[in-house]
């Protein structure tokens, strides 16, 4: 961190660009088994959670992500009873998944035990989401535990960190043979795919394999101001629903970002994006 600011990403320095927060002040840093885990108070963002000098997620902002990555897929299948979140230590995810009353069973596969404890103690508003009695966290790799769940699940959301360290197995095209095995016979999966102005490659070939993978494969994207490029996009992979053809009109409470007419709009996508995700 520079003196007085946070700066998004050191890789993304080295490309000369970057995402600077200027910082009240440090609330905790820890060393986890896994990764480097801070918390700093922002002027403008309120707190800011960092993974190896990441930014994951700003109180001003982190609804737009949350409520993308959840309310997309739950308003598309007609009864998610039971879904998965990997990853999602902030409890973000989570919050939002509760929200639906369909919902039975939430399963929670975070590798980082010391994630969610500092998420309690600094992002309450977040971290709320485990204290749902519908919601059971399991400290495990989700790469190991995926193989374990066959057809269990009706919602798959994954929740990642960028494809380094931890992160790294959950892009690859056998944990996305795993979550189809691991869904139920009309089952959706989500997953954090990255921006589409910065990943190019990396959403080429989730597409280029997902297609032999699933029935429909669609990416759609969000706003998020803290996220370089300010946006970020997800992958929608479903073995039976349609994400615009099947959208359910369901009442959900406490939404700031998510709409049907959002969730549509969503979908289209700039020109460039069309070769990106052809599959070729």
């Amino acid at each position: 961190m520079e003196s007085g600011w946070i700066v998004s990403d050191k890789n993304d320095m080295l490309k000369g660009r970057c995402v600077k927060l200027r910082s009240k002040g440090l609330l905790e840093l820890k060393q986890s088994k896994f990764q480097k885990i801070e918390v700093y108070d922002t002027v403008h963002f309120g707190k800011v959670l960092l993974i190896d000098d990441i930014i994951m997620l700003s109180e001003a902002d982190e609804f737009a992500y949350h409520e993308m990555i959840v309310h997309v897929p739950l308003s598309v299948h007609p009864e998610p009873e039971r879904v998965l979140i990997v990853g999602g230590g902030d409890g973000g995810a989570a919050r939002e998944v509760v929200k639906h009353s369909d919902v039975k069973e939430v399963h929670v596969c975070e590798i980082d035990e010391e994630v969610v404890e500092v998420c309690r103690r600094h992002l309450p508003a977040l971290a709320c989401g485990f204290d749902d009695d519908r919601v059971e966290v399991f400290y495990e790799d989700a790469a190991l535990f995926i193989k374990e769940k066959k057809g269990l699940y009706d919602v798959i959301i994954v929740d990642s960190t960028d494809p380094i360290g931890p992160g790294e197995s959950l892009f690859r095209e056998d944990f996305y043979r795993d979550m189809h095995a691991a869904l139920r016979e009309d089952g959706v999966v989500v997953t954090q795919s990255e921006s589409m102005f910065d990943y190019r490659d990396l959403i080429s070939s989730l597409f280029r394999f997902n297609k032999g993978i699933y029935s429909k494969v669609y990416y759609y994207l969000t706003l998020v101001p803290t996220y370089p490029s300010g946006t970020i996009g997800f992958s929608f992979c479903s073995k039976k629903y349609d994400p615009l053809s099947d959208l359910k009109d369901k009442k959900i409470p406490g939404l700031m970002y998510y709409t049907s007419e959002i969730h549509r709009a969503s979908f289209v996508l700039p020109g460039f994006m069309g070769s990106v995700i052809s599959g070729d």
